[in-house]
């Protein structure tokens, strides 16, 4: 059986892009996934886009953040009930083999508690690609030594790694 990925999605006001974001992990190859969206009360179409979906594996928690997105992400965490977690912020959107390639990645290595890739960084004019760098073997002195260049909506965590923390 494929492990459950619990999708943390946190947004405000921000309707006219979470449908993108949301199709994205609904049109993921790999399926056995949860998706949590963790609204900051927002006061635009939020909840008619949510609403429009009645897929049983989605949950909609609602937070009052204070302009704080780790407590959104944490709210997400706390309702989680997959052994892995994935964060996709509502601006940000997936390639379909995403959480597929992330767990083939976990199988083949089960000593790497955390994942995260590049990403293509869009606007009107422009597309570039991230630049992720391999961290070096003592990860926490690298990132802050040498600054974090993870993306937040590339990341696959073991959840247990999350509790522990």
């Amino acid at each position: 059986m494929s492990p459950l990925i619990s999708v943390i999605i946190p947004t405000f006001n921000r309707s006219d892009l979470l449908e993108r974001a949301l199709k994205s992990v609904l049109n993921q190859s790999y399926k056995n996934y949860e998706i949590i969206i963790v609204d900051n009360n927002s006061t635009d179409k939020t909840r008619k886009i949510i609403d429009k979906y009645k897929i049983s594996n989605l949950k909609v928690e609602t937070v009052n953040n204070h302009g704080v997105i780790a407590l959104s992400r944490n709210v997400g965490l706390n309702s989680s009930n997959g052994k892995f977690v994935a964060f996709l912020d509502s601006d940000d959107w997936w390639e379909k083999d995403k959480l597929k390639k992330s767990v083939e990645v976990f199988n083949s290595r089960p000593e790497v508690d955390l994942i995260y890739h590049n990403c293509f960084l869009t606007s009107k004019k422009n597309k570039k690609i991230s630049n992720c760098r391999i961290l070096k073997d003592d990860s926490y002195k690298d990132l802050l030594v040498n600054g974090n260049t993870i993306i937040t909506s590339s990341v696959v965590v073991k959840k247990k790694i999350l509790n522990q923390i």
